[in-house]
């Protein structure tokens, strides 16, 4: 029997299940034993609508992991396309990559192949930079269109910068071409062109109806890593000490491509909008392709360029494709990279640039900060833009104004150790390497910075928040701050609310019986910038700043600014509660104070309960503007004897912390709640830890407290003992002014219930204590 070419092609570069399965077992194992961490982002189904993937290129083993993802979701093995070097010998590993559906760019018919297979019902992967592009930077050339610029990137081969690659553009436009050429054909009634091109495809004649039916979707990807690191590791010191000796070149590449797989990197893969080539086509071009169709006597001819063709009856039908090639291709372009995923590290980059291009070499470190956190702000304003986790949780940025926000820190760290910036005298000195040019294969080494400012400059937004924070940085007020820093709250809430709603933390999320709004709150009346008082609310373990909602409203008709303080943990499940310790619950309560103290002129903090402990070592540090204290519930001693217990079962506990089931069953305790509709129904193990930690801590810090307090205790509470309001009055023996008030309650929640008037004692507290102005003026919520 005679193999025809078509039976030769097929076998040369069959796809391998058995290869494929293996593959995706062996990455599998990878991916849960090396510190990557791969996440997906967009509507799962876009994985199977698509038809055409195209990924930007910074790294060699981005060549494979788009293809196992999409296996791994759509069970398709999906076809792509390599570097013809890898084929040349017929050896192990091109075998191996043909078993893949790896093509080498150089096949002669590279585009009619991939589009057969996608008319099959195959999918292929596509890298229409064309290569590596270490230095990210994308050159863009709006004068031809405004709305679909010109892009380009180095090419090293050449040495010289070029456009991308058209190859995808095209084969969307062919096979798309060809579905609506063929599908015109048929309901003109020619049904023998549906024959013949189903014998041409190999394919039924009801299948091959079906693929014309579908759109040919293309799905431009963004790859985005974070952070790049530059030190030496494992990987490049074993092949050095194996070879004898490693290239510049292929020293570089072990060192920041092992670093990105070895070491914990995020690495962001953002599906952006599908685009549909059909959408190019107007009426004429229809009326042309079936023409085409209907001249071409297979697939291989509608990938001609129109030029090329002798007969002008056959040029006119293909440039009906062919004019659509280049616009196709750049708006592809615009999607892959405005679907970028923009870190702290693009910001801080782009702005040192920035202040370079302005001749500015150095700037105070406060300053740096500051903007560097405006431009935060700002860029969560910003629509159609994708923000790394590192600058939509606020957890992992609001340390910069402590200088303790590891993101930057690593950032910073990393250009000192280059040589790229000097720390001296409270200031970042810009040095001079920061703009010397550097070889294409050295400069992810040399200049990151660089990189990363390459990398954001497509981002239109980006740069509009940038230049914002840089002319508000010097214009905008304490309070003006204290709003954006109110705002961080809100979205810290909202990102643990969401974060531990997933399906895993169901089991105890189930029990849950809280309905009251849980989220941190700021009320300023009328509007007010500034005030002679403000009352800081903070609540008790368990529960969440609804608590003492009531209280703050009262005081905020009275003419104070309130802010209502959500510790860390409370509010959202009792497993975000579970992982927070006490030192992240006083976090809480300093930053509510930072945002609550630049709107008045003096400040009184309300704890209850446990937010009483808290409060006493907050007030023990002598913030500035603090002028009185009030304590109700506050323990020193608990009623519930099993406390006790706490420290054995928090070692049980963390013993069995590597066995889910039985974490999950030694983590939790049920809380026969007072108010069910505020504080958890299960309480953590780990949280009554934090609790007997933080006690400890205030009692420590008690001799510390000088300001005038007031203490509100239950005569019969039966959480706390009684008996803790005097222990803290003898331990206080620096306060001075201290008035323990007894009320008659058997209750814990004296305050929440506004039991033998606490609310009353507690407002008349602050009256004495405060230069009031006798306003009755109603609320207004600043949330």
């Amino acid at each position: 029997m005679v193999q025809t070419f078509r039976d030769i092609e097929r076998e040369k570069f069959a796809i391998n299940p058995k290869t494929c399965e293996w593959t995706l077992r062996a990455m599998t194992a990878l991916r849960a034993n090396i510190d990557i961490n791969i996440k997906m982002h967009g509507p799962r189904d876009h994985l199977s609508q698509g038809d055409i993937f195209m990924f930007n290129h910074f790294a060699r083993f981005e060549t494979f992991i788009p293809q196992y993802l999409i296996a791994l979701e759509t069970g398709v093995y999906c076809r792509s396309i390599a570097s013809g070097e890898f084929f040349v010998q017929d050896n192990t590993f091109s075998r191996y990559l043909r078993a893949l559906g790896g093509v080498p760019n150089n096949y002669e018919r590279l585009l009619p192949f991939l589009a057969e297979e996608v008319l099959r019902g195959g999918k292929v992967v596509v890298f229409p930079e064309g290569g590596m592009v270490k230095d990210r930077r994308v050159l863009t050339d709006i004068r031809p269109h405004p709305k679909r610029p010109d892009y380009s990137v180095y090419s090293r081969s050449a040495d010289t910068r070029r456009a991308h690659h058209t190859g995808a553009a095209l084969l969307g436009l062919c096979i798309d071409g060809f579905k609506i050429g063929l599908s015109t054909l048929i309901d003109r009634g020619k049904t023998d062109e549906l024959n013949r091109w189903a014998d041409l495809l190999e394919r039924s004649e009801d299948d091959l109806r079906t693929s014309l039916a579908k759109p040919t979707l293309m799905f431009p990807a963004n790859i985005t890593f974070h952070p790049l690191r530059v030190d030496q590791n494992l990987l490049a010191r074993a092949a050095d000490m194996f070879t004898g000796g490693l290239s510049p070149k292929m020293a570089e590449e072990m060192i920041i491509e092992g670093n990105l797989m070895f070491k914990k990197t995020d690495m962001d893969i953002r599906l952006g909008d599908p685009v549909n080539p059909r959408d190019q086509f107007n009426w004429l071009d229809r009326r042309l392709l079936a023409k085409r169709v209907e001249q071409a006597s297979c697939i291989d001819d509608l990938f001609k360029p129109a030029k090329t063709l002798e007969k002008i009856t056959e040029r006119v039908p293909q440039f009906a494709i062919t004019r659509h090639i280049k616009p196709l291709r750049d708006h592809c372009m615009s999607v892959m990279y405005s679907n970028l995923t923009i870190n702290v590290s693009h910001l801080a980059s782009r702005l040192i640039m920035m202040w370079l291009e302005d001749g500015v070499t150095e700037v105070d470190i406060s300053h740096f900060d500051r903007t560097l956190y405006l431009a935060i702000k700002n860029i969560q304003q910003a629509e159609n833009v994708h923000l790394h986790r590192g600058m939509r949780n606020p957890a992992d940025y609001v340390g910069i104004f402590e200088l303790n926000c590891p993101q930057i820190r690593f950032f910073i760290d990393s250009a000192v150790q280059l040589g790229l910036i000097e720390r001296r005298d409270q200031k970042y000195c810009f040095l001079p390497k920061l703009q010397a040019e550097a070889t294409f294969d050295q400069i992810r080494m040399d200049n990151p910075i660089m990189v990363y400012a390459n990398e954001m400059a497509p981002i239109h937004a980006a740069w509009q928040a940038l230049e914002r924070a840089r002319i508000e940085v010097d214009h905008l007020s304490p309070t003006d701050i204290a709003h954006r820093r109110f705002d961080d709250e809100i979205l810290a809430w909202q990102w643990n609310h969401t974060k531990f709603q997933k399906p895993k933390y169901d089991a105890i999320n189930a029990q849950e019986t809280a309905t009251a709004d849980s989220r941190p709150y700021l009320l300023l009346p009328n509007g007010q910038k500034q005030f002679t008082c403000g009352v800081l609310l903070v609540h008790g373990f368990l529960a969440s700043p609804a608590e003492l909602r009531e209280l703050g409203e009262k005081f905020a008709a009275m003419g104070h600014a309130v802010m209502g303080v959500r510790l860390a943990g409370h509010g959202t499940s009792p497993h975000e509660l579970q992982k927070r310790k006490w030192t992240d619950w006083l976090a809480s309560v300093r930053r509510g104070y930072e945002i609550l103290a630049p709107f008045c002129d003096q400040v009184i903090i309300v704890g209850f309960s446990t937010g009483g402990a808290l409060s006493v070592i907050h007030a023990a540090d002598h913030p500035e503007k603090l002028r009185a204290l009030v304590l109700a519930g506050t323990p020193l001693k608990f009623r519930n004897r099993n406390l006790m217990f706490v420290p054995l079962l928090y070692g049980a506990n963390k013993l069995m912390g590597w066995m889910p089931s039985a974490q999950e069953l030694l983590s939790f305790r049920p809380n026969e709640s007072e108010h069910p509709e505020i504080n958890y129904r299960n309480i953590p193990i780990g949280g009554l830890h934090q609790l007997r930690q933080t006690v400890a801590e205030m009692q420590r810090r008690l001799p510390d407290l000088d300001c005038p307090t007031l203490i509100l205790q239950g005569d019969g509470d039966k959480v706390v003992d009684p008996a803790s309001a005097t222990m803290i009055r003898r331990l206080a023996t620096n306060a001075g002014d201290i008035d323990v008030q007894m009320l008659k309650s058997d209750r814990h929640g004296i305050v929440n219930e506004d039991i033998d008037g606490a609310h009353d004692r507690i407002i008349a507290f602050v009256q004495s204590h405060c230069d009031l102005q006798d306003t009755q003026t109603e609320a207004i919520p600043a949330e």
